[in-house]
């Protein structure tokens, strides 16, 4: 098993449950919290035995509550250069494209969003809340609102990057905008991202890992572009005929309403 000085880590049934855990800090992120999930993340591109990641924090209080502001990070003299070790903590960043579920409990604020911003969806406690604080402290919400753009309408990024401290954003609101798919009661979280990470893990690994790598280059190109490239990712990604038969025979009549 893994050992991490600030994650919590299980596998089972084809999914990775890695758990940030510093719960005295709000699982606010330090340079060691960096340089485990950039690696584990790295790692479990090599891992066949794992086919979805779930993300969560430990504690109920919190999912994250981005960089611990005890982290000293040195910068370049020059305003036209900058060190963010806060990028490498995104598993896009790190070439993983396996499914990545974050569930969300509690407060998700600041350098929390460069998680949210790579994960494929969320599912929040209903106790769960969104706030961007950078602008009440005098500093820009970059690489933060530009995650929730992609996500939310602008308005909704507008306002919950501009209020900084002053209003947090509800689960339900969240979900009303788009960046939440589910809202549960905190009792449930565990297990509704468990029936989803299993049931994801459960398909053809390639199928599911060309269609990730299908939805985020729609969202970074062109839809020419993103068209042009989608044979390519089913030539890749898809079983042979004789096989995708023999799972349409087996297939499954049950399912749930959301």
């Amino acid at each position: 098993m893994r050992k991490f000085e600030t994650l919590g880590y299980e596998q089972a049934d084809g999914v990775a449950w890695v758990t940030l855990n510093r719960p005295d800090r709000h699982n606010a992120v330090d340079i060691v919290m960096i340089e485990e999930l950039h690696g584990l993340w790295r790692e479990l591109r090599h891992d066949d035995d794992v086919r979805v990641i779930v993300l969560t924090g430990s504690g109920d209080k919190a999912f994250c509550t981005g960089i611990d502001r005890s982290v000293d990070i040195p910068q370049p003299s020059s305003p036209f250069m900058m060190d963010d070790p806060m990028l490498k903590i995104g598993p896009k960043f790190s070439d993983l494209w396996k499914p990545v579920i974050v569930a969300v409990n509690g407060m998700a604020c600041g350098g929390a969003f460069y998680l949210l911003g790579e994960c494929e969806f969320i599912i929040a406690s209903e106790n769960a809340t969104f706030f961007d604080p950078h602008t009440t402290y005098g500093m820009v919400s970059g690489f933060e609102s530009m995650h929730l753009a992609q996500r939310m309408p602008l308005g909704e990024v507008m306002r919950l990057t501009l209020l900084g401290n002053a209003e947090r954003m509800s689960a339900q609101r969240a979900y009303e905008t788009g960046l939440v798919s589910q809202v549960v009661p905190a009792d449930e979280l565990h297990e509704t991202a468990k029936w989803a990470a299993e049931t994801i893990a459960s398909y053809p690994p390639h199928g599911v890992e060309g269609s990730v790598r299908s939805i985020w280059a729609a969202r970074d190109m062109t839809r020419t572009q993103a068209l042009t490239m989608a044979p390519s990712m089913i030539t890749l990604g898809n079983l042979p005929w004789s096989e995708q038969a023999g799972l349409f025979q087996q297939r499954s009549k049950d399912y749930r309403v959301r």
